[in-house]
């Protein structure tokens, strides 16, 4: 474009804003002048000049000519605009919903008599755009944005129900009745009309006839027939439940298409049809290992539940996965069938992911009775492959130091069985004697944990230790020091028919402990030491449960006062009497400091209320300790007080806070215990 046309155009955009700017202009008038008729106006004459705006027109003779400026250089004036009239309010439902950010209430009617309403509702819950933003304020805009859009999810949640012809509407509006409080929340309603439930007419399923005798136990694993509702959890769930039949029964390549489904409005009935093929059933080969080779072959043959030859399971293949988890080497287990050269047998290929093999642990603690305490650790759990973890653990506290070293070999020899041995010297100072302890210990144990909670379990080891103790003489309080070389064949037996190892609510629990031992203080003698521990938990609707605990032991075959201290029994604290301080109940010397007994008799019993992940336990607990050899039932200390659970992924943590009902001099108010699980 050439300058003389810039300054036209220019100029012409001016003349634009001079027409907007002056009406009269734009009318073809010159303020305060005469405008000649039409027919007196000559296109070709010049132009008048306009004086009160302060501009010339320009002369068309000399386009290149500046067109002159509409306004004085200088800053741009700022222009003062009226504020906007206030935004007049939304009606909804025949009141007003004022405009702005808002807080809004959730209502779903309409599901309120249909079958699966409840799973409905969590799932809707769950998936809401609604709820995600619940207590985020919006303006109404985004509000039924939102409302929209959930009515959308309802309508696939009720369609997968069943409620094929199901509508969905929403409302957003005030509260019809009074609202407490100047804050007034929307209430946003989805009301759904779902209509009348769909049922399969007929279901076909084709290809069992290949499994043989197998495929009426595959068709009934299934679970659809005529007459159930055409509801997709249903269906994904039979089907699932057909594959899960089919690995277990050794069909390891078996195939399940995706189901046929088809609708017919008319007669609200569906149609199923599910084509599988079952292939061959297979026998278990050999084991692969693939990438690092944490285990040998071996040992994860020892630790799987299949063994070569073995028809292949699917469900055992899992539980070898959690096995190999469960040893705490491993971080990623991936096993998977592979067809060999015989077409009934297949290898599994095992392919593992190591887990960091070293752990360093540090805790601090205190107990009301036990004191202050620092423990740290190191462990290295594949040490010794396989399996052969080492422990190294230091403890320094007010009223026990520790140096140890532990060897744990799991499964070992056979599955869930364990090998541990250890070597420890241990110094305690605890009211009822001063004791340097130099033990040696081996024992094999079948043990439960949190991902097998096993009904039966056992153990039977040796240990030897040499113990320096000083105690006192129980009537005269004359101090005394001796010698002990113990030798002893713990034993134990529990069945285990709770519920949950840490957190049980019902069910019972049964315990036997029995210890032949063999002392040498000054001439050899024997005795045995017998412990019975039972349990029972019964809920009490969804929240409570109530639950009691019994313990008796035993010393037999010894006095008292020939026993050492360490090997005696004694009552109170965290896992005894709460309420009373650690060795607090039983018989005391002249300085008012425990003995120990021979026998004793425990009881316990709590309320556990749950709310959420939270819970109180008011417990009341009693028992007493006895210098002859069978518990007398008399005499008896109670401890009660009120307890907190947080209740974690793990178990619950465990609170308690304890006072004695009949304490005796010396006896504290008030003992604390804190652990993890509950007390029993």
């Amino acid at each position: 474009m050439s300058s003389a046309a810039a300054r036209l155009s220019a100029w012409r955009a001016r003349a634009a804003i001079t027409l907007a700017l002056c009406p009269a202009v734009a009318r073809g008038e010159q303020p305060g002048i005469a405008t000649p008729p039409a027919d007196v106006l000559d296109p070709g004459s010049p132009l008048a000049p306009l004086p009160d705006l302060g501009v010339d027109w320009p002369d068309l003779s000399r386009p290149d000519e500046a067109a002159p400026l509409l306004v004085a250089p200088g800053p741009i004036p700022t222009l003062a605009l009226p504020p906007p009239p206030p935004a007049a309010p939304v009606a909804s439902r025949g009141r007003s919903v004022p405009v702005g950010e808002q807080r809004y209430t959730i209502r779903l009617d309409g599901l309120e008599d249909i079958g699966g309403g409840a799973a409905l509702r969590t799932r809707f819950d769950e998936l809401s755009v609604l709820h995600a933003g619940l207590e985020k304020p919006a303006n109404v805009a985004q509000i039924d944005r939102r409302a929209r859009q959930d009515a959308g999810l309802l309508r696939e949640l009720l369609r997968a129900a069943g409620y094929y012809d199901a509508e969905v509407d929403t409302r957003v509006a005030l509260p019809t009745g009074p609202v407490a409080g100047t804050a007034q929340r929307l209430q946003v309603a989805l009301l759904a009309s779902p209509g009348q439930r769909y049922a399969f007419a007929e279901v076909h399923v084709s290809g069992l006839a290949a499994a043989g005798e197998d495929a009426p136990a595959l068709r009934s694993a299934l679970a659809l027939k005529p007459g159930d509702p055409a509801d997709a959890d249903r269906v994904n769930g039979g089907i699932a439940a057909l594959r899960a039949a089919l690995g277990a029964r050794g069909y390891a390549f078996a195939v399940v298409a995706d189901p046929d489904i088809t609708i017919n409005h008319d007669t609200h009935r569906a149609t199923l049809a599910l084509a599988v093929t079952p292939g061959a059933r297979m026998r278990i080969g050999a084991i692969r290992l693939e990438g690092h080779r944490v285990f040998g072959p071996r040992h994860v043959t020892r630790i799987s539940r299949l063994k070569p030859g073995d028809r292949y399971n699917a469900e055992r293949l899992d539980d070898l996965r959690r096995a190999l988890v469960a040893t705490g080497l491993v971080s990623v287990v991936q096993i998977r069938p592979v067809r060999t050269a015989d077409p009934q047998v297949v290898d599994l290929a095992v392919r593992l992911e190591p887990a960091p093999p070293r752990t360093v642990a540090a805790a601090i603690g205190y107990g009301t009775g036990e004191g202050a305490s620092v423990e740290l650790s190191w462990q290295h759990r594949n040490l010794l492959p396989p399996e052969g973890a080492v422990t190294f653990r230091g403890k320094a506290g007010t009223q026990e130091q520790l140096v140890s070293a532990q060897l744990r070999r799991g499964n070992f020899r056979q599955r869930d069985q364990v090998f541990t041995a250890q070597i420890a010297a241990d110094h305690q100072k605890r009211p009822a004697y001063d004791a340097n302890t130099f033990s040696i210990s081996a024992g094999i144990e079948r043990q439960t944990n949190i991902v097998w909670q096993k009904k039966w379990t056992w153990s039977y080891g040796v240990e030897f230790a040499t113990s320096d103790e000083r105690d006192v003489i129980a009537a005269t309080g004359q101090p005394r020091r001796r010698t002990y070389y113990i030798a002893a064949v713990p034993t134990s037996l529990a069945y285990d028919g709770s519920d949950d190892l840490l957190n049980p609510s019902s069910g019972y629990r049964l315990a036997a402990r029995v210890s032949p031992e063999l002392s040498l203080q000054g001439s050899a003698f024997g005795y045995a030491r017998l412990q019975i521990d039972g349990s029972a938990y019964q809920p009490l609707g969804d929240r409570i449960v109530l639950a009691a605990r019994v313990r008796l032991g035993s010393i037999q075959g010894a006095s008292r006062d020939r026993i050492a201290p360490t090997r005696r029994f004694y009552a109170g604290g965290g896992g005894s009497v709460r309420g009373f301080g650690y060795q607090r109940i039983g018989p005391r010397d002249v300085d008012n400091d425990p003995i120990g007994g021979r026998s004793l008799a425990e009881f316990g019993t709590e309320a556990r209320f749950r709310f959420g992940n939270f819970g109180i336990v008011p417990f009341l607990d009693g028992g007493n300790l006895y210098t002859a050899a069978l518990p007398r039932f008399t005499g008896f200390r109670f401890g009660t007080g009120l307890g907190v659970r947080y209740y974690t992924s793990f178990g619950p943590i465990r609170v308690d806070v304890g006072t004695p009902i009949n304490r005796q001099p010396g006896d504290s108010r008030v003992a604390i215990y804190v652990s993890l699980g509950q007390a029993f």
